[in-house]
This record gives C-alpha cells, structure tokens and sequence, in this order.
C-alpha cells in the first residue's frame, strides 16, 4: 500500500524539495492539487483530509488556516513553518535531541519541524543544558553563516541576477535587531532563561550552513577541559544515524583547520565539531539548511511515524 503524501506549498524551495525526495518511492502516491486552485481553501481542505500525511511549506498564516482544514484524524500534519514550533501539542521534529522528542514524533498525528538556524543551535545547546555543562541562564552568543538558499525565492533571483548589487558577493549580516523568527525556539528547545544574542549571516553559495556558539570555560556549571565537553557530545549523539559529533579540533575530518559550510549540501547529516582550548571552547554545528534544516528533517520525521528506516529516501 503506497502512502498518501500532498504538500501544501509545493512551489516553495522545502516543497520542491520534499517532492524531490518522493520521486523515485514506491511507497509514496503524491496528490498533485491544481494549479489554480493551490490557493483555494476549500481544494485545499479535500487534498488534506484526502491525505495519510499532509506537508506544509507555507507562510505561518497559511500553516495555521491548514491545519484548522484537516477534519480526518487519520490525516497526519508535517509542518515546516514557523507556527508549531513551540506549540506543546506538537511534536518538536527533530528526533536525535533525545529520546523523548523521538517517542514524541513516533506517538504524534502533528509534528514541527524545526528551523535551520534552530537545528544547529539546539542540537549543541540542548545538551550543554540537559548535562549540566552550562546554566539555562548562560549568555549565549551565537553566530552562524548560511547560503542563499535559505532567504527564499525573491533573494534566490536576487543572488542569481547576473545584474545584481556587487555587496552581494560578500556575507552579509542580517536581523540586526536581534528579533529573528527562530528566537523563541532556539531558547525554549534548549532549556534557556533568555534568548541568544544571534548573528546570522547570507553567503554567496547555494546551500550549506555552520551555527557556532562560544564558551568561556571559567562561565561553566562543571569544570570541563574542551575534550571532555566533546566526549559529552559524541555520548549524547551515539547511535544517531544522521548526526555525528567529530573528534576534538575535527581531527580526521577538517582539512588546514577550516570548517566549510557546504561540505554537506545534499545530505541530511550533520557534523559537531568541538574546537578551542580549555580556556575559550567553540562548538559548531555544520548541516545543509535544506536537508536536515528543512526538507530531509521534514521526511525524516515522516519516516518514523511510519515506522520505517528513518534514512528512507535520504
């Protein structure tokens, strides 16, 4: 029996992505709405509760008019915006953070996936909080780079106009009033008092993404040398398929010490990599925002709700 699968916003770069993904599976029947009538609620709404998943890669409104459709309760919601993230009714989609947000997504009909920026940030601050390694009150700077990919259709035409503005070859800095969208679940995900200090930059390179946050050693609950906090991490993330934490200074992995941000576009994996000394401590999550920061979370999630390898399709 082949699943059911509609996307709600296919014409988005995370649903063309999603559809990409199904393409070539057997197990999938995706429902394809027409096009002029992706807009109509009431198509909408047929599709949806004709669904066994329904995807949705729309504006946070849009998310929310689409699950306020679905009246099937067999019919379950993969939602790749920002509207559920915090919602405790959902499911948080991002199953190697813990066991218990693993048996969440199993039991769950709704589940959120998480955000690119957010996925880097949780999965290195949601275990310093859960081991005790900082306070839920530590100051947390983050910065993180990512490629142009993730700022949607309008900066994609504007980094490949062949006429475009000459800033645009270099990073660029951006929510420069510290209120980016992906605040509220960078904190509450990972168990913090406060919101980060979080600086993120657009990059001259399609896809691809680093989210780094620094330590001071002397700040610390526990008094921990740089590779101690890394043995905690390679602890946290034994076993996970898709995330892999990297021997201390990246050894193996790193080539001249540089860590690149596209090293792992096309994939749903992510690296950690703990650098610094026992002084000033760096950690660095490095994934593509459009695979295991939107599109490969998003059926990875629906892969352990339907009880398969969760690496299906990936």
């Amino acid at each position: 029996m082949a699943y059911k699968i509609f996307i709600d916003g296919k014409e988005g770069t995370t649903g063309l992505k999603i559809f990409e993904r199904f393409e070539n599976r057997k197990d999938i029947e995706i429902l394809l709405i027409d096009e002029d009538k992706r807009k109509d609620s009431a198509e909408r709404a047929k599709f949806i509760n004709e669904s066994d998943f329904t995807f949705l890669c729309l504006p946070d409104a849009a998310s929310i008019e689409a699950v306020s459709l679905c009246t099937n309760p067999k019919t379950k919601i993969i939602d790749a915006s920002t509207a559920h993230r915090i919602n405790p009714d959902w499911a948080y989609g991002f199953p190697e953070l813990s066991p218990a947000h693993r048996e969440k997504i199993i039991n769950s009909s709704r589940v959120a996936t998480p955000g690119c920026y957010a996925s880097g940030f949780a999965s290195i601050c949601f275990p310093l909080v859960k081991h005790g390694i900082i306070s839920a009150d530590y100051p947390i700077v983050c910065h993180a780079v990512s490629g142009y990919s993730g700022a949607g259709k309008k900066a994609i035409a504007q980094y490949e106009d062949s006429n475009r503005n000459p800033e645009l070859k270099s990073p660029r800095l951006y929510a420069l009033t510290q209120e980016h969208k992906h605040l509220p679940e960078m904190q509450k995900v990972s168990g913090l008092n406060y919101k980060p200090i979080f600086n993120p930059y657009v990059c001259d390179y399609f896809q691809g993404m680093t989210v780094t946050i620094s330590l001071y050693s002397r700040l610390l609950e526990k008094k921990m040398s740089a590779k101690e906090i890394c043995e905690t991490f390679k602890e946290h993330y034994k076993g996970c398929h898709f995330v892999k934490t990297a021997d201390f200074l990246g050894e193996g992995i790193l080539q001249d010490n540089f860590i690149a941000a596209n090293t792992l576009s096309g994939t749903n994996n992510m690296q950690i990599f703990v650098c610094g000394n026992d002084e000033r401590i760096t950690i660095t999550s490095r994934f593509d925002n459009l695979g295991k920061g939107a599109s490969g979370a998003a059926v990875q999630c629906m892969n352990i709700m339907m009880g398969i390898d969760e690496a299906t399709g990936l």
